[in-house]
């Protein structure tokens, strides 16, 4: 366990690369092949890590002078996941939560029930997380242990079911993506598109980059338009020129640049892909299988970006206006297209549905977040990282996580708090899980620029 422990603290940039090399010497490649696969994925990820850091930088101070702009006075901040996902790796639950993902996916791979073989060692922090919350909550190991199962089963199955979209959609083939908001919170989604489908005249409303490119020419590209957003974002916080100037400069520079690191990441990986796929066909004869990633793949897509950029002031908005709300989004606002990164896809890139479903994800998520702030709160001051000054913490990524919430009442009942609440908010869950395993079967996810 120490040894796991060791790993997992060498952070995504290293330890990946750890993963993969000795993954692709077990699959047959050269020590020379695999040693430049996951140099180049580390590479990649550090990447992504800086130009994260960007806009972490950059739409963290301007979503506070904002909030101070229009008179937000939310007394509990969103730490995000760089607050929590440490306090979960600190916690009791963390650790055995490692084999119990990868012994669960084992098992899934053996009797065909998913095609996702995961090597994101990291962000099964996201299952501890689920683990940890029900652990405080009940005092029991075993229902920690259960509810690691139970997440990891169903992340490997979110894998399985967008994979069409993460291929076709995202370009990104050969791979899943099982983990974090995106997965979790793309069964949000599902509902409202085939709502929208069945909606005269809203189903004829298509928004895209596509679109918008066509239409307003150079104002339409992907740069731009992140100098814009930045722009209004700069406006909305009450900035002077020179900083609405330099905050446009670093979003555009941000929609050009976090593609490029997330094609270093797939170079990367093509050869790892192709050697895994061709040793699992051999294996289990012919079946097609996906290699479980980072949802931060996603962001090397411009429309997730823009609808990031986007939903910092729409998040802003949600967070006023949802009735006992005390949560202030901070420390997830500059990932927020990690919450509908998915969605996009769903969507195919069109902006109106995804204004539409994101707001329904980004309020759900919101109204969780507050549901967990007593345990939340308690996991910081049990690892000793409640930061100075707080009495209280909150977090919007996996803090407002619908499958932990649920988990939670259902293995917490005496805590259940609003019923009614619980059994809509479980209902319209389990029937996004239902439409992403049948109806997302049926639809096409080509963009229109892949269109040919």
């Amino acid at each position: 366990m120490g040894f796991i422990k060791y790993i997992v603290d060498l952070g995504p940039s290293v330890m990946l690369p750890i993963v993969i090399f000795i993954i692709s010497l077990i699959l047959g490649q050269k020590p020379g092949k695999a040693l430049r696969s996951g140099v180049t994925i580390g590479i990649g990820f550090i990447g992504i890590g800086l130009v994260i850091g960007l806009m972490l930088n950059n739409i963290g101070p301007a979503a506070q002078s904002m909030s101070k702009n229009f008179g937000i006075h939310l007394n509990v901040v969103d730490v995000g996941w760089p607050g929590d996902s440490p306090m979960v790796w600190a916690g009791p639950i963390a650790i055995t939560a490692i084999p119990i993902a990868i012994a669960v996916n084992i098992l899934m791979l053996i009797f065909g029930l998913t095609k996702v073989v995961n090597v994101d060692i990291w962000n099964i922090w996201h299952m501890a997380f689920t683990g940890t919350i029900l652990y405080i909550a009940t005092n029991s190991i075993w229902i920690a242990w259960i509810g690691v199962v139970i997440h990891a089963a169903i992340a490997y199955k979110f894998g399985d079911w967008y994979s069409p979209i993460v291929n076709d959609f995202f370009g990104l083939e050969g791979v899943a993506i099982p983990h974090g908001t995106s997965a979790y919170c793309a069964p949000l989604a599902v509902p409202i598109e085939w709502l929208i489908d069945r909606i005269p005249g809203l189903n004829k409303i298509n928004i895209n980059s596509k679109n918008i490119e066509k239409r307003f020419g150079v104002f339409g590209e992907p740069m731009i338009i992140g100098l814009i957003l930045g722009i209004i974002i700069g406006i909305l916080a009450g900035y002077n020129f020179k900083e609405i100037a330099q905050l446009g400069m670093n979003m555009a520079a941000v929609m050009i640049l976090m593609p490029q690191v997330v094609k270093l990441i797939m170079q990367g990986l093509m050869p790892v892909s192709e050697a895994a796929k061709d040793y699992l066909q051999k294996k289990f004869n012919g079946k097609q299988f996906y290699i479980g990633l980072d949802p931060a793949l996603l962001l090397g897509d411009s429309d997730v970006v823009a609808a990031s950029l986007l939903f910092v002031p729409i998040t802003l908005i949600l967070a006023i206006i949802i009735p006992g709300n005390q949560v202030l989004p901070f420390g997830d606002l500059a990932t927020i297209g990690f919450f509908v990164a998915i969605a996009v896809g769903i969507h195919n890139a069109n902006l109106f549905r995804t204004i539409i479903s994101g707001s329904v994800i980004m309020s759900i998520t919101i109204w969780i977040a507050n549901k967990t702030i007593p345990l939340l709160t308690q996991l910081a001051k049990m690892v000793n990282m409640l930061p100075k000054g707080t009495t209280h913490v909150a977090a919007l990524d996996q803090g407002g996580s619908p499958l932990t919430y649920l988990l939670l009442q259902v293995f917490n009942y005496k805590n259940m708090g609003n019923l009614i609440v619980f059994i809509l908010l479980g209902l319209y869950y389990l029937l996004g899980l239902y439409m992403s395993a049948k109806y997302l079967k049926n639809k096409s996810y080509v963009k229109d620029e892949d269109i040919g």
